[in-house]
């Protein structure tokens, strides 16, 4: 393994969405990780620019339930003090939801959930950057039941048709995914067993088929996700 002194600090909501294809990367390139609880572990004891790159991940609740969670509070801030500063920061799913808040932008439930794989459409300025490793054919995992604007400055770089800003990049070390480009393979099963009550209230949405889809669309996930990553993490520098 490569020697770095390159740190990533990962939030984390729920155990079992963590960095699955990201963090193997990482730890290929000799990063070390530390994860954090934002349930339980003190936020406000981070230095956000202590870390040489941050991750804030997916889970099961939205921006607008700061008033159950303030936790989510204390996210914002770590965030909003990482883009002032313009250090590299990635959001996935709620993590990207956390971002376009911070950046003043307005988070709301869509018109219906968006669960399962499918192929997200890239934009012009996606189709230069790392998410051209998606080619705009390779099904991804979504996993939302919120939407987000994007606020003036921000770059969208690709969208569905539930979904209109499923990624975007701002200033030079700043990407949002709403979708999971981490997430394929044997790990999902913990997904389905954590969000059974989820699966089951959504019409059209089984754990059969989550599961056969994951297991046509590993292979291709595992390995243009991994060179997502890796695309950005080379412009940014880490």
């Amino acid at each position: 393994m490569p020697e770095t002194d390159k740190t990533c600090l990962a939030i984390r909501h729920v155990a079992f969405e963590d960095l699955g294809l990201l963090g193997l990367l990482l730890e290929a390139r000799g990063h070390a990780v530390r994860y954090v609880d934002a349930p339980t572990d003190d936020l406000t004891a981070l230095d956000p620019l202590a870390f040489d790159l941050m991750v804030v991940l997916g889970g099961p609740i939205g921006v607008n339930d700061a008033a159950d969670y303030p936790f989510l509070n204390d996210e914002l801030r770590l965030v909003e003090r990482r883009l002032v500063d313009d250090r590299p920061t990635l959001g996935i799913c709620l993590g990207s939801q956390i971002m376009a808040w911070a950046l003043g932008a307005r988070v709301y439930p869509a018109k219906t959930k968006e669960i399962g794989w499918a192929p997200v459409t890239l934009t012009e300025a996606g189709l230069a950057g790392p998410l051209r490793h998606l080619d705009g054919e390779t099904p991804v995992l979504h996993w939302h039941g919120d939407n987000f604007d994007l606020h003036e400055g921000v770059e969208r770089l690709a969208r569905t048709e539930v979904c209109p800003n499923q990624a975007f990049a701002y200033a030079r070390t700043a990407l949002g995914l709403q979708f999971h480009a981490e997430a394929c393979g044997p790990a999902l099963e913990r997904w389905f067993v954590g969000h059974t009550v989820e699966i089951g209230a959504t019409p059209g949405v089984s754990v059969a088929q989550l599961r056969a889809d994951t297991e046509r669309h590993s292979a291709a996930m595992e390995a243009r996700g991994t060179a997502l990553f890796a695309d950005w993490l080379d412009r940014v520098g880490l």
